[in-house]
């Protein structure tokens, strides 16, 4: 492994994000606030990491290896979310392991937060906090690879190793060409979700805030009621639009944008994750309308949002920690399915899912008929054995992670339910849970030992587990061993 383009990739990433961080440092100028002397500090220990970063690399990046690519994905994330804790810790506002908490839970879209009441805190702080969303919902390095120049086509092991799903199909044959695609179309549906919003009645603050959660699908928001601050029907039945929207494949809205609506009928993803998204709010609203006494139009009213909610962002419109037994089952299974492949949500991904489905059909038909030949086929197109192979894997692993969290957390004290629940909205990358860590509950209470174990969770959760895992053997970071 060349550590020296390691070194320089990387001080690139935090010089990236030292300028990133100047947006709320201007705010807090502009307002006088009192995190001016917190940023400024943050600002120049994100610089100086940068410098020293680059002036030990070396500038090579045609000759990336996929050893060299992961290693730059899995410690650019790691890097990333320790400096973004920076000025809540530089500014007293958290504790360091409660600022790398928030940190994580902002950059992976989880939505976590540690944060008891947001009304003491600088608005120019809730802005960071919220851009953490937005910058790490597409991904860092996708973002990194669209706006900068000279990265090479070989930083196709950086996108590879960050991207989520069980392929890696490509929009546009060139990487950066695809990745700038991506991120316009990121950037105009958070334009289009910001002037909705406005027009919903919120300010512009708000209304920017609130859409970068939104489509980056964080679930953050700048009040401590979360969505049910503004208790606005049209603002909900649109947030409930776009969160759906942003659970869904972003190459396949780009093919949508230049080939018509007609791709989606090839879509067996897009379309089995609209089923799903319909079936899980009409029997959560059936369920709401018989158990809790609910007119139909306010029992869909809370359904439909939390369904769009708890699949992506994990904002909150409704207590559902306090709904029957039956609609919280949907709500987690929900929460271990995630969103499309190629999307800003987290979970397992619905790709995943129907490839299982599929795949377990297709054995039942060969048992039944040993001499036929079962075909399981995606979007139109057959999936080879080695994809059904790594799906099964990745199922194997998600699943036993779940349990594995869940026993850390019952042994640190936390009742069965809840250690489960706050395991698979983790790894989900969700938020909030039920119980301890419900929806009207941060996880301020959680003992140093949860917190930690559920830092590394989020993070191996964002990036689905391989890239974290394959850091951790020791062959990998052998020198002369180039993959």
């Amino acid at each position: 492994m060349d550590l020296k383009i390691v070194c320089y990739i990387l001080g690139r990433l935090v010089i990236a994000e030292t300028i990133i961080m100047f947006i709320p440092f201007l705010m807090a100028l502009y307002n006088s606030e009192a995190s001016i002397q917190g940023f400024a500090v943050a600002l120049g220990l994100c610089a100086s990491v940068g410098m020293i970063l680059l002036s030990n690399g070396r500038v090579r990046v045609e000759h990336l290896t996929m050893r060299e690519g992961i290693a730059i994905t899995g410690l650019g994330w790691i890097l990333a979310t320790s400096l973004g804790m920076l000025p809540f810790v530089c500014g007293g506002y958290l504790g360091v392991l409660d600022a790398w908490f928030e940190s994580i839970s902002g950059f992976t879209g989880t939505g976590a937060t540690v944060m008891e009441s947001l009304s003491v805190i600088p608005s120019s702080i809730l802005f960071w906090r919220m851009m953490t969303h937005w910058f790490g919902g597409l991904g860092i390095i996708v973002i990194f690879i669209a706006l900068l120049p000279q990265t090479g086509q070989s930083t196709v092991y950086m996108y590879n190793a960050e991207t989520t799903g069980p392929t890696r199909e490509r929009v546009l044959p060139r990487l950066r060409d695809m990745t700038k695609a991506l991120f316009q179309m990121y950037m105009m549906f958070t334009v289009v979700a910001t002037a909705v919003y406005c027009l919903c009645g919120l300010s512009l603050y708000d209304a920017v805030t609130h859409a970068m959660s939104t489509i980056g699908t964080g679930g953050f928001s700048i009040y401590d009621d979360n969505a049910m601050h503004f208790d606005n029907i049209p603002l909900e039945a649109w947030m409930t639009f776009f969160m759906i929207l942003a659970g869904g494949n972003f190459g396949l809205y780009y093919r949508i944008w230049r080939k018509g609506p007609g791709v989606v009928r090839n879509n067996s993803e897009f379309k089995a994750y609209i089923g799903i998204e319909i079936t899980a709010m009409l029997l959560i609203t059936a369920n709401l309308v018989n158990s809790l006494d609910l007119n139909f139009f306010e029992a869909f009213r809370y359904a439909s949002f939390q369904v769009g909610s708890i699949s992506t962002t994990g904002f909150v419109s409704a207590d559902f920690d306090q709904w029957p037994g039956f609609s919280k089952g949907i709500l987690l299974l929900l929460m271990i399915c995630g969103g499309c492949a190629g999307s800003t949500a987290g979970g397992m991904k619905v790709s995943r899912m129907v490839l299982l489905v599929k795949n377990a059909w297709a054995v039942v038909h060969q048992k039944l008929s040993p001499r036929r030949v079962v075909e399981v086929h995606m979007n139109g197109s057959k999936v080879d054995e080695d994809t059904l192979l790594r799906v099964g894997q990745f199922f194997f692993l998600y699943i036993l992670f779940i349990v594995f969290w869940a026993l850390l957390l019952t042994a640190d004290g936390l009742p069965v339910f809840d250690s489960l629940g706050i395991s698979i909205t983790v790894m989900g990358s969700v938020g909030p849970a039920f119980g301890v860590a419900g929806a009207t509950c941060t996880y301020a209470g959680l003992s140093v030992f949860a917190k930690s174990i559920l830092c590394v969770a989020m993070l191996l959760g964002r990036l689905e587990m391989f890239t974290l895992l394959i850091m951790l053997s020791p062959d990998f970071w052998q020198k002369g061993n180039r993959w």
